[in-house]
């Protein structure tokens, strides 16, 4: 077909065929193609982890390294067994949680299990690059060992959510009530974000309400929306996360002001709190390593700019993370004893069943049998076809990443 321009036929231009590989694939080619390979889980951690380090280099080039010494050095016996206490409440509170959140949804927690998992996510997020990978991992082990994957996953995510919602409320408030560097800032952004969040709200409604009929994603949020609702706002539930999440808040700032007292801070709490605030709203930033880089850049800014010196915000968040980090040590053990477990029991096994597997050794997921099969050659068939290989259970259990052994594949944090 051609279209006329000014009296002369000109071809229509056709778009830019896809490039082909030699095997005859068709592979995008463009800036959409890039971004789908930048938005990648893998190439978002990198790229986190990068930014994490390149702002660590800024505020040591310009603050110097004697400011990291000086943290470390003030770091001492009592102040790491106040951290541990404190650690010790957060976590036990934040298994309750998330025991309350999986309850909502139908799973059954028992809390000694939460705690021990809670301890293990902190460790692995405050020594891998990320600081989310150990809630990666509690979520999908989690999801597999009830054999339910994503709505493990999703009280995992919920149990998150609640206590980020309780940092933005709560900093939200010491934000605009107590002296801060940004208190005048947001006063004055606060009105104009609160229509803009009734104009969304008011939108959405009349969206919802003009739908001639309920699509896949409309479904789809709908029972998620339910799901959160069950969970963190139920009666049966409702009480508990907001104290746990009150709790949880609280022990984190406790530990932002005895870091600040390490350090040589002598300021009032209520002048430190809102600074805490803003460091804690910084570690929730996926551009860090361990939970290191924003939180030092903003601890460092706001400090500075309530008159208490840059550096001294640097020492400080040096010293938080450092008590965060012995905090979340016994993950360490957690980690080790259900490692030499798994070991054990891989070698009780292999004691056990010798060369073969016997029919009453069969994994949990193995199906069962039909009801017409007879016990016979049939049963002994079905067993042999489903039993996994002796080397794949002990492969399985001697990992200290794997799931348990009846769960049907190990599962690193890089699985999700």
């Amino acid at each position: 077909m051609e279209t006329p321009v000014l009296g002369l036929p000109v071809p229509e231009t056709s778009p830019p065929r896809p490039a082909r590989t030699g095997g005859g694939a068709v592979t995008a080619t463009g800036p959409r193609a890039l971004l789908a390979r930048l938005n990648t889980p893998a190439v978002r951690t990198r790229l986190g982890t990068l930014a994490g380090v390149v702002i660590l280099a800024v505020l040591l080039w310009r603050l110097g390294t004697g400011v990291l010494v000086d943290g470390l050095r003030r770091i001492d016996g009592p102040s790491l067994l106040a951290a541990l206490g404190i650690g010790l409440v957060t976590t036990v509170f934040s298994a309750w949680r998330w025991a309350l959140v999986a309850r909502g949804l139908r799973i059954r927690l028992p809390l000694a299990p939460a705690v021990a998992d809670y301890y293990r996510a902190l460790f692995l997020n405050a020594a891998l690059p990320g600081g989310v990978l150990g809630d990666v991992h509690r979520a999908v082990r989690h999801g597999q060992s009830t054999g339910d994957l994503g709505r493990g996953v999703r009280s995992v995510v919920l149990e998150r959510t609640a206590g980020q919602l309780a940092l933005f409320a709560s900093g939200a408030v010491m934000l605009l009530t107590m002296p801060s560097p940004v208190r005048d800032d947001l006063r004055q952004a606060a009105p104009m974000a609160g229509l803009a969040a009734l104009g969304a709200c008011a939108v959405v409604l009349a969206l919802r309400m003009n739908r001639p009929g309920p699509s896949r994603r409309g479904r789809a949020l709908r029972s998620a929306l339910a799901e959160a609702r069950e969970g963190l706002l139920s009666r049966r539930n409702g009480p508990g996360v907001l104290v746990s999440s009150a709790v949880v808040l609280a022990g984190y700032l406790a530990m932002f002001v005895l870091a600040a007292r390490v350090a040589g801070v002598g300021a009032a709490v209520t002048e430190l709190l809102p600074l805490a605030v803003l460091a804690l709203l910084a570690m929730s930033l996926p551009l860090n390593v361990g939970g290191w880089g924003p939180r030092e850049g903003v601890a460092a800014w706001a400090f500075g700019a309530a008159g208490l010196g840059a550096g001294r915000g640097l020492t400080v968040a040096v010293v938080y993370g450092v008590l965060s980090l012995a905090a979340s040590l016994p993950g360490v053990i957690v980690l080790v004893a259900r490692w030499y477990a798994g070991l054990r029991a891989g070698r009780r096994t292999a004691a056990a069943t010798g060369p073969a597997l016997d029919a009453q050794e069969t994994p949990d997921y193995a199906p069962l049998p039909p009801p017409e099969a007879e016990v016979g050659e049939e049963a002994e068939v079905s067993i042999e076809k489903y039993a996994p290989k002796e080397s794949t259970r002990l492969t399985r259990s001697s990992l200290p990443f794997s799931a348990e052994p009846s769960e049907g594949r190990p599962m690193t944090p890089e699985s999700v």
